[in-house]
């Protein structure tokens, strides 16, 4: 299965993904996309000898339509958002549909929506009192963490002293989750079935 992830940090789901024994000879990262010129998971890529390209306005980036021309020629099975801060085109989602998935740092839907990312999320969750947080993988829509939910890890976050705490015990979460689901996607467990989600054993 082709995979391209779309990054805007620094890519530590991406070196999960990269470096997940239970993906080995299932997947294919083909290409490493980012909002930024120079995004710091350009370097993981380059390791890997993945070919990068920048999205947006700017000089040698892609805009919409040369991105889908630039995923359709990759042959594209998969769009994985790890990390990426912007809201996905309205045609690249038309065509992928149900093929985009996206790893949120708290239990959708709660904290989610447009500027709920990194620290500004555990913040929020510490600051709320909640005892547990976790990850979510869901599918991508319009919007901004409004898809259905495909997976979810829990974390207890009882006797946590600050959202910098919070963000480490959820990214461990997150380094296992997503390569959980794109196993099962590459191995075409995921279903939608009465409108939910299932992962067929």
């Amino acid at each position: 299965m082709n995979i391209a992830v779309f990054v805007s940090g620094r890519g530590s789901n991406l070196q999960a993904i990269l470096e997940s024994d239970d993906l080995k000879g299932l997947i294919n990262v083909v290409a490493v996309l980012s909002d930024k010129v120079l995004c710091p998971a350009f370097l993981i890529a380059e390791n890997y000898s993945i070919p990068t390209k920048s999205i947006g306005n700017k000089a040698g980036s892609l805009n919409n339509q040369e991105l889908l021309e630039f995923l359709v020629a990759k042959k594209v099975d998969l769009i994985v958002l790890a990390g990426y801060l912007k809201l996905i085109p309205h045609e690249i989602i038309d065509v992928f549909r149900n093929r985009i998935i996206n790893i949120h740092p708290a239990l959708l839907p709660a904290f989610g929506g447009k500027g709920m990312y990194g620290i500004n999320v555990h913040r929020a969750v510490f600051e709320s009192s909640a005892k547990v947080s976790g990850a979510t993988v869901h599918f991508v829509d319009y919007t901004y963490d409004t898809g259905k939910i495909v997976a979810q890890r829990c974390v207890d976050i009882s006797e946590v002293k600050s959202p910098e705490e919070i963000a480490q015990k959820v990214l461990n979460i997150e380094h296992q989750l997503l390569p959980f689901v794109i196993r099962n996607i590459a191995l075409n467990k995921i279903k939608i079935e009465n409108n939910r989600v299932v992962i067929t054993k």
